[in-house]
């Protein structure tokens, strides 16, 4: 058929195009890849054509970025603990000048022994060089000693600065930005930023350690003779390149391959995942995870493979011109030596120093690779606090209203980001009037739970406005718009805490209440609380030892206590009763309609038109669209409706038809007290 063969023409074409990537990215897409998760997972470079100055640092760039490193380090240590900071400074640069002491001392100690004069003489003049030298040394290793006692807590603080700051600005965002590929990838790779941040404190330390060594080593050799020093940077110049070269292929790859190596972490979670375990036992699913993380390991094994052998290649050739400028220098010397133009004494020192130049410089440059590769990972953090800045829930806004009559939705419609723009709502205009119990139904992906999101709050249509009582939401106060809800979720989350903290979590203004705890239990039907091993203290994960598991419908009531103990205006239901027996199904329906007697607003979702018998108002949604709105009896009444229709569908499945005379008549509207 001609829709068959467009399809299929596009769908050849999208398939061309992703091959055309994969060579371009150098690779192709493993059958694990393409199975399980629908393609590769080794992300395009391509994208990161502007970044291309972050991967890249040539050795001419090093000496104007290790200013900006050191005050990246030197500001987060500040922030973190000034009094270790400022310690561990004046450490390293009194163990820097006790350095460039020693040399010196050796210098004038060589002198000595290699001068003039008896053997008693020369040593017994030598002797208070030695004890100089040796007070230096003592002096050094005090330095050093501080220099470790303060840095110590102080990378575990900025760690944690950097990870409460990173924590802080993930819980805060958008539910869009979360839901965004590229932010959510920023959020992914900035994770790293606080493990970064503390080993960057260590490498700072290291370098500010190397500079002064350096300097010191610098310093005697131009006083020994002013040619020496040029040979001494020159020899470190192959290592720095090599050192260099490695650390931008290595962050580029670890860009290119972070969603892969995630997809193969979970796949070896899942295998031990206690919600799993069942289906990976009694499916045989094991076998199977097992041969996919392999396949996903030995993919990004041969990328570790790959780098290994460009390091190697790297490594030799950087070897290879070290070696040979190394030769240079010496043959340099020992022709000052030959000349005349250094005394022996200064050519002993020469020696030392040069090895102590060169050891400090070749350090220095692979603290500097460090510290260029870790503030990488420092950046994409500060890069996401930038970022979050516009996708940050705004604080403040206008007021709602203390008591609303009701929230009116005008030609709302909503697309999910990464949709390609497929809107889930499509122009829905509807009333949700406050003190009474609205259900919408509809079939799954009908667009209810979504709408619901965009009621609380969570969301913002693309078009349209939600309205209380004539005040916009879009710029009200979200913070207010939260606090008038309470949630019970069909799939809530299961938090692997107490069983006192799952239900009082909706509410964490003050500290757990044994009052509302007790009535939000009873509420729910919460009477297996008592007999669980520690009572309310239990902890309800696996995962952690003298951990209790719940059932299903456990977890279901607890839900429903935890919506109780917030006791928000709004009450929310998604399908509450999926998990439950018929008993508490009944139970939890005749516990919503007292709610609603007393004045609380309920927002029932559910396919299961039996479940909406007692609600004042019923939307229907179907594809996204609004298609009916009435009462119960005025919708059963309705010839052809879609209510209708669905409600005849379920009934049969039992035997009976739309008993209409059974529904109740909508009650007045009333506002909670």
């Amino acid at each position: 058929m001609p829709g068959e063969e467009a399809s299929g023409r596009e769908r050849r074409k999208r398939n061309g195009r992703e091959r055309e990537r994969e060579e371009a990215d150098g690779g192709s897409t493993s059958a694990s890849e393409r199975l399980l998760f629908g393609g590769r997972l080794v992300y395009d470079t391509s994208w990161a054509a502007h970044e291309r100055s972050r991967y890249a640092l040539p050795l001419r760039t090093m000496a104007a970025t290790l200013p900006r490193l050191m005050a990246m380090a030197v500001r987060m240590s500040w922030q973190a603990d000034r009094r270790a900071t400022l310690a561990v400074a004046l450490a390293e640069t009194g163990r820097g000048a006790t350095q460039a002491v020693g040399l010196l001392g050796i210098n004038a100690l060589l002198t000595v022994l290699l001068g003039g004069g008896g053997l008693e003489g020369r040593l017994r003049a030598a002797l208070p060089v030695v004890l100089f030298v040796a007070g230096a040394a003592a002096a050094g290793a005090l330095c050093s000693a501080a220099s470790t006692r303060f840095a110590g807590p102080l990378e575990p603080r900025v760690e944690r600065l950097a990870r409460e700051m990173y924590l802080e600005r993930a819980y805060r965002v958008e539910m869009a930005a979360m839901e965004d590929e590229e932010f959510h990838r920023l959020l992914q790779s900035a994770q790293f930023g606080a493990d970064s941040a503390r080993r960057m404190v260590g490498h700072c330390v290291a370098v500010i350690s190397g500079l002064l060594s350096l300097v010191a080593a610098g310093g005697v050799l131009a006083v020994l003779h002013p040619v020496l020093l040029p040979m001494l940077v020159v020899m470190v110049v192959p290592s720095a390149w090599a050192s260099l070269t490695v650390a931008r292929r290595r962050y580029r790859s670890f860009h290119r391959w972070l969603q892969h190596v995630r997809a193969s972490t979970m796949l070896s979670m899942l295998l031990t995942d206690t919600d799993a375990a069942a289906e990976v036992r009694v499916h045989g699913v094991g076998p199977f995870l097992l041969e996919h993380f392999r396949g996903m390991s030995l993919a990004a094994e041969e990328e570790q493979t790959r780098l290994a052998r460009l390091a190697a290649r790297a490594g030799l050739l950087a070897s290879a011109l070290t070696g040979m400028v190394g030769l240079a220098t010496y043959s340099l010397l020992a022709w000052l030596l030959w000349s005349g133009a250094m005394a022996l004494a200064g050519a002993g020192a020469a020696v030392m120093a040069i090895r102590t130049g060169t050891g400090a410089l070749d350090g220095l440059i692979r603290r500097i690779n460090y510290l260029h590769e870790e503030s990488l990972h420092v950046a994409d953090l500060q890069r996401l606090l930038r970022e979050s800045d516009d996708r940050q829930i705004p604080a403040g806004g206008r007021r709602l209203p203390d008591r609303v009559r009701e929230i009116r939705l005008e030609n709302v419609s909503f697309a999910y980001p990464g949709s390609e723009g497929t809107p889930v709502l499509r122009d829905v205009s509807l009333t949700v009037p406050l003190g009474r119990v609205v259900a919408l139904v509809g079939e799954n992906g009908s667009g209810k739970t979504t709408l619901v999101k965009l009621l609380c709050g969570l969301y913002a249509p693309v078009r349209g406005r939600i309205l209380w009582d004539g005040t916009d939401a879009a710029g009200a106060d979200r913070q207010a718009v939260f606090g008038r809800f309470a949630v019970v979720a069909q799939d809530h989350f299961r938090w692997p805490m107490t069983a006192r903290v799952n239900v009082a979590i909706s509410d964490t203004s003050a500290p757990p209440c044994d009052r509302r705890l007790a009535a939000a239990a009873e509420h729910a039907g919460v009477d297996f609380a008592e007999g669980l091993p520690r009572g309310w203290d239990t902890l309800l994960s696996r995962t952690f030892k003298g951990g209790h598991q719940l059932s299903g419908g456990q977890w279901q009531r607890l839900g429903i206590a935890r919506a109780r103990y917030r006791d928000g205006e709004i009450l929310v239901v998604d399908e509450p009763t999926a998990a439950l027996d018929a008993k508490a199904e009944e139970r939890v329906f005749r516990q919503i309609r007292r709610l609603a007697d007393a004045g609380q607003t309920i927002v029932l979702i559910t396919h299961r038109m039996a479940s909406v018998r007692h609600a004042d108002l019923i939307h229907v949604l179907h594809e996204g669209e609004l298609v009916e709105s009435g009462s119960p009896a005025e919708l059963l009444a309705r010839p052809g409706g879609r209510f209708r229709e669905l409600y005849e569908l379920q009934a049969a499945a039992f035997g009976r038809g739309p008993a209409a005379a059974d529904v109740p008549e909508p009650r007045p509207a009333g506002g909670r007290p």
